[in-house]
């Protein structure tokens, strides 16, 4: 048999081995030598030689000695990719918007991201981060927010990158509006801020234009309302109160008290539109996979049923991850009684509401065989207590779709990884989750129920218009995490002058932060955060309309 043919000793071969090599080295030198000597040769280039080029450009432009060279070839090359036929693909729009930004020019950036609808191409988020990021540093806000309206429009979500370049430039331009906007988009996309983020913040509640915001007028029954709607932890109906924000760093206690302000922070669940989807979603998924007549008639007439008879009913009980926790021994098995212990601790806890025990029929018979078992299993069907799911079917889809359906606790050790979770494909998973499971153990026979936090990891907006923001930490303490404590005088406790008694109050709390009385040096929002990162700004205080977005 013939030997294969060293890649190396084709034209095309080495071609590839010395371009690969000159990537290896960032050698932009060489990769430019060997492009002339291709056009001069007539040689055609592939995609991946026209990728591996603009990459090697678009990589060497942070090197002054580099620069001028890699900008002046890398537009070349693909004018010439362009020119001989070869479509582009990602890499290669991303590789030529950041070369456009790299030569301060941004419109070109963002253009050559526009035309990957010609080549029916799906951008990503970095495609976007040249023209983003530039326009944000140029302070071109209207630019900025047009390429990330171009990037909602095609599917992407901004992350915390991008969103704190879009929250600085918008605070610079003294855009109360957008920075309240991407606060909440903020609030959306991470569970807590960078370090960095939280300067950006901190930069502008320091500010002279966040004096100036504010003045919604909703009773703050109205603003608790909405609240509610949303899932708790933010209203989104704007800025409240007026004049200067007290800003300081703080912790929060394991009740979700704020050593600051003595606010308690909202637990966030998903708001009642996501809570829809989530059930319909699960039942979807459940029907395809189930026998649909069975999980049908669970959906419509047996939680109805329940509903009807239990409304107010608190927990959904996961009954055979119960029964078969700990039981991996050689005379485990089902355990009723530890099932038991668990329906009575929910019992008592809820001023004796029964909880929904889901339970797989042919475990159900195989217990009810046992007469140490088999009174207390028919006095829970009798009650209601229980719901076995049919034969054949996943009852993981059952008790899931109630406990989401019916807005009540799941008590499960399952941590919902399995392939069926992954399904849902769902944002707010694991918001729900964080706000529903109630996890669980046995200590000497005796149940310990582990309830959902009392507090949410999430940047909080209260209805007094006061923002909490959890800052990242290295550490698992949580007691040790530090949150942003940003406060002003709410909307519905001003009046036209503060009272002696108000400004007395207002005056502790800037020496309980350890607040100097003395505006904030933000130098345009360039160190992004206050004197000492605990600092309010003075500043007249401003009438204002009510703001006329509404961020819902």
């Amino acid at each position: 048999m013939a030997k294969k043919k060293n890649n190396k000793t084709t034209a095309e071969g080495k071609f590839r081995f010395d371009l690969d090599t000159c990537s290896k080295r960032k050698d932009l030198s060489g990769a430019v030598s060997l492009f002339e000597s291709a056009v001069s040769q007539n040689f055609r280039l592939s995609n991946y030689h026209y990728n591996a080029l603009l990459y090697l450009c678009s990589v060497s432009i942070d090197e002054p000695s580099s620069k001028t060279l890699a900008l002046d070839y890398g537009f070349r090359i693909y004018d010439h990719m362009v020119n001989s036929g070869v479509a582009p693909n990602e890499a290669t729009i991303t590789a030529v918007a950041r070369l456009a930004a790299a030569k301060n020019d941004g419109d070109l950036a963002f253009e050559v991201v526009r035309t990957m609808g010609k080549y029916e191409l799906s951008p990503r988020l970095r495609t976007y981060g040249p023209a983003l990021f530039w326009f944000c540093s140029t302070l071109e806000g209207g630019k900025a927010w047009a390429v990330e309206e171009h990037m909602v429009s095609v599917g992407l979500n901004p992350e915390e990158p991008e969103l704190a370049a879009l929250l600085k430039v918008s605070a610079e331009m003294g855009r109360g509006d957008k920075v309240y906007a991407y606060l909440h988009k903020l609030r959306a996309a991470v569970r807590s801020v960078s370090e960095s983020t939280a300067e950006i913040i901190e930069g502008w509640f320091c500010g002279e234009a966040a004096s100036e915001v504010g003045g919604v007028d909703c009773s703050l029954g109205g603003i608790e309302d909405v609240a509610l709607r949303n899932g708790g932890g933010w209203h989104g109906q704007g800025w409240m109160g007026k004049g200067k924000w007290v800003v300081c760093r703080a912790t929060v206690d394991s009740s979700g008290q704020c050593s600051s302000c003595g606010e308690k922070l909202a637990t966030v669940d998903i708001d009642r539109a996501e809570t829809e989807t989530f059930a319909q979603s699960v039942a979807a998924l459940a029907m395809e996979r189930e026998v649909r007549s069975n999980f049908r008639e669970f959906q419509f007439n047996v939680i109805k049923d329940w509903l009807d008879k239990h409304a107010d009913c608190e927990a959904i009980v996961d009954g055979a991850n119960i029964g078969l926790y700990q039981q991996n021994f050689a005379e485990g098995g089902f355990s009723v009684p530890q099932l038991d212990a668990v329906v009575k601790e929910l019992y008592n806890r809820s001023q004796q509401k029964w909880p929904l025990v889901i339970l797989h029929n042919k475990r159900f018979r195989k217990l009810s065989e046992n007469v140490s078992y088999r009174n207390l299993l028919q006095q829970w069907l009798t009650q209601g207590v229980l719901y076995t799911t049919p034969n054949g079917s996943n009852d993981d889809w059952y008790w899931l779709y109630a406990a989401v359906k019916l807005k009540c606790l799941l008590v499960t050790n399952d941590e919902m990884r399995d392939h069926i979770f992954e399904l849902l494909g769902s944002s707010f998973f694991l918001k729900w989750k964080e706000r529903h499971q109630v996890r669980y153990t046995f200590v000497k026979g005796n149940v310990k129920l582990q309830m959902p936090p009392s507090y949410s990891l999430f940047i909080q907006e209260s209805v007094k218009g006061t923002w909490h923001v959890p800052v990242s930490s290295e550490s698992n303490e949580e007691s040790l995490r530090t949150w942003l404590c940003i406060t002003r005088p709410s909307s519905h406790e001003l009046t036209d002058k503060p009272s002696a008694n108000e400004e007395t109050q207002e005056m502790d709390r800037h020496q309980q932060c350890d607040f100097k009385w003395s505006s904030c040096k933000t130098k345009g929002l360039g160190n992004g955060s206050c004197d000492n990162n605990t600092k309010s700004m003075t500043g007249k205080r401003k009438e204002r309309s009510p703001s006329p977005s509404r961020y819902a």
